[in-house]
C-alpha cells in the first residue's frame, strides 16, 4: 500500500498554485490557459508531460507505457473552469484557495482541478515508492470541457491510434452525495437551441405603436409555454421516441435508494417539487429526459416593443433518444404554432451529445466498487446516474471504442459552476487511496481489465 505522508498543508499549498491560475475557457487569454496547461505538464514530467496545441485551447498529454502485458487506460480530466459569476456572492476570492474548516474554497477546486490533482499525486507516489505504475497509463487533460469540448473531437480523431486504450477513466463527474460512495453508470445527453421570434423591422415606441403590432415577447411566451403540458410532460410529439419503458425492476432499485424528498425540497427553498407526472423525483432525475427554458432575451425595462425575442432552451437526453430526432420534434412543434404578425425560427447549437451508459457488470465498475469498498468499508457503493452531461464520454466510445469510468471525488453539492465552489479536504486522501486500489485491481486479480 502506498504511503501518502505529505501533510495536508503541503498538498493544499501545491494545489493553491493551480487554483490561482484563472483558466476560464470562455474568456481567459491564451497566455492564462497556457499557464494552466504548463502547470499540469510539469506535474506529469515523469511521463513526458507536454502541452499540445489544438485549434482551440491546448491539451496536456503524457504516457507511461512500461508495463508490458498489462492493460492500458486513458486518464481524462480538464484544466479549464467556469466563470466566477457575481463576485459579490463569493465569500472568499475565487482564485485564492482558502481553507474553511474541513473544506477548501475556490473556483475549480472540485471541478476539476482538485480531482485531477488526486490522480497526479497517486501516479507520483507509485513511481517514488515502487518505481513503476501497475498498468500502462496515458493522460489527456483538455482546456475546453466547460464550453462543450468544441475542439476535442478533431483532436481525438487525428490522434486516435496514439490515444488507444482499453478503458477511459474520468477524473471529472462528481459523486451524487457526500453521504455514501457512488459510481455513475450513466450520464444524460444534451441538446441546446435558441427559439427566435421576429416582429417589426426595429424596436417600436410602445405608445405610438402599441396595440397595432404583434409583440415578439408575447408570442415567444406562448411558444415556450406550449412546450409542456400542465402535468410537466414535454408536449412536442416525438420528443420521447426511442425511450424504453422504465422497468419494474429499475423502479424497485431506485425506490431502494435512500432519498428524502422533503429534505431535497427544503434544501431548494421550495414548497413542493414539480415534474413529469407518473414518476418519482429520483426517477425523473435519473431516468427521464427534460426540456428546460434557460433564459429569455428581449427588450428591457423601457417602453418599447422589441422587434426580436429569443428563448434559450436545453434538453437533457436519456438512452434511446437521438438528438437529431429530438431537435426535429421540437422544431416541428414550435413552427406549428400559428401566431399572427411574427416570424419564428429555431436555431440549434453545435455539439449535441447523446446519453452515455456503462453496464453495471462492466469489469471497470466492479473494480471501482471494490476500490471504494476498501476506502469506505462500512458503506454500500451506490450505482447512480449523472443528470448532467460529460461530452467526452460518447466521443471516447465513438472514436476509441472504449467505455468511460467516472471516478471523481468531488460531490454534486459542492457548488460546481456556482459562487463559493468548495471541496471537502478529506476527499483528497480518500481519493488517493481509491485511485491506488483501482489501478491495482484493474492490473491484477479478479477485476483485471483485459488488454
Amino acid at each position: 500500500m502506498l504511503s501518502f505522508d505529505t501533510t495536508d498543508a503541503e498538498y493544499l499549498d501545491e494545489l493553491a498554485g493551480y487554483v490561482a491560475i484563472p483558466s476560464v475557457s470562455r474568456d481567459a487569454t491564451g497566455e492564462t490557459m497556457l499557464a494552466a496547461a504548463g502547470w499540469l505538464a510539469a506535474q506529469l514530467s515523469f511521463a513526458g508531460g507536454r502541452v499540445v496545441p489544438t485549434t482551440g485551447h491546448p491539451v496536456v498529454r503524457a504516457d507511461w507505457l512500461q508495463a508490458p502485458g498489462a492493460p492500458t487506460v486513458l486518464v481524462y480530466g480538464h484544466y479549464d473552469v467556469q466563470p466566477t459569476g457575481d463576485l459579490a456572492e463569493w465569500r472568499t476570492p475565487p482564485f485564492e484557495l482558502t481553507v474553511d474548516g474541513d473544506v477548501i474554497r475556490g473556483r475549480g477546486v472540485t471541478d476539476d482541478k482538485g480531482p485531477v490533482f488526486i490522480v497526479l499525486k497517486v501516479a507520483q507516489a507509485f513511481l517514488e515508492q515502487e518505481g513503476a505504475l501497475p498498468l500502462n497509463i496515458k493522460f489527456l487533460f483538455e482546456g475546453e470541457e466547460e464550453i462543450g469540448s468544441p475542439h476535442l473531437p478533431e483532436y481525438l480523431r487525428e490522434h486516435a491510434e496514439e490515444l488507444a486504450a482499453d478503458l477511459v477513466i474520468s477524473a471529472d463527474g462528481a459523486m451524487w452525495r457526500p453521504t455514501e460512495p457512488s459510481l455513475s453508470i450513466a450520464s444524460k445527453g444534451l441538446l441546446t437551441m435558441t427559439i427566435e421570434v421576429t416582429g417589426a423591422n426595429g424596436d417600436l415606441h410602445s405608445g405610438r405603436f402599441g396595440g397595432t403590432v404583434a409583440n415578439p415577447v408575447h408570442a415567444l411566451s406562448e411558444i415556450l409555454a406550449s412546450l409542456h403540458s400542465a402535468d410537466g410532460r414535454v408536449a412536442a410529439d416525438g420528443f420521447y421516441d426511442g425511450i424504453p419503458a422504465l422497468s419494474s425492476e429499475r423502479r424497485a432499485e431506485i425506490a431502494a435508494v435512500p432519498f428524502d424528498e422533503d429534505t431535497y425540497r427544503a434544501g431548494l427553498g421550495l414548497d413542493q417539487v414539480f415534474g413529469e407526472a407518473g414518476y418519482s423525483t429520483l426517477e425523473r432525475l435519473w431516468e427521464r429526459p427534460t426540456l428546460e427554458i434557460n433564459g429569455i432575451t428581449a427588450g428591457g425595462k423601457y417602453t418599447v416593443i422589441p422587434h426580436v425575442a429569443t428563448g434559450h432552451v436545453s434538453c437533457r437526453l436519456v438512452p434511446g433518444q437521438r438528438p437529431e430526432r429530438v431537435l426535429e420534434a421540437i422544431t416541428e412543434h414550435v413552427l406549428a404554432q400559428k401566431l399572427t404578425g411574427v416570424r419564428i425560427a429555431v436555431h440549434p447549437d453545435e455539439g449535441a451529445v447523446p446519453a452515455y451508459t456503462i453496464p453495471a457488470g462492466h469489469p471497470a465498475i466492479r473494480a471501482a466498487a471494490a476500490a471504494l469498498e476498501e476506502v469506505y468499508p462500512d458503506q454500500d457503493v451506490l450505482l447512480a446516474v449523472i443528470a448532467g452531461t460529460l461530452p467526452a464520454t460518447a466521443l471516447f466510445e465513438e472514436v476509441l471504442g472504449a467505455k468511460t469510468l467516472f471516478f471523481s471525488f468531488s460531490t454534486a453539492d459542492e457548488n460546481l459552476h456556482a459562487p463559493n465552489e468548495f471541496m471537502r479536504i478529506p476527499r483528497l486522501r480518500e481519493g488517493m487511496r481509491a485511485w491506488e486500489q483501482l489501478w491495482r485491481l484493474l492490473a491484477d486479480g479478479p477485476h483485471r481489465l483485459a488488454p
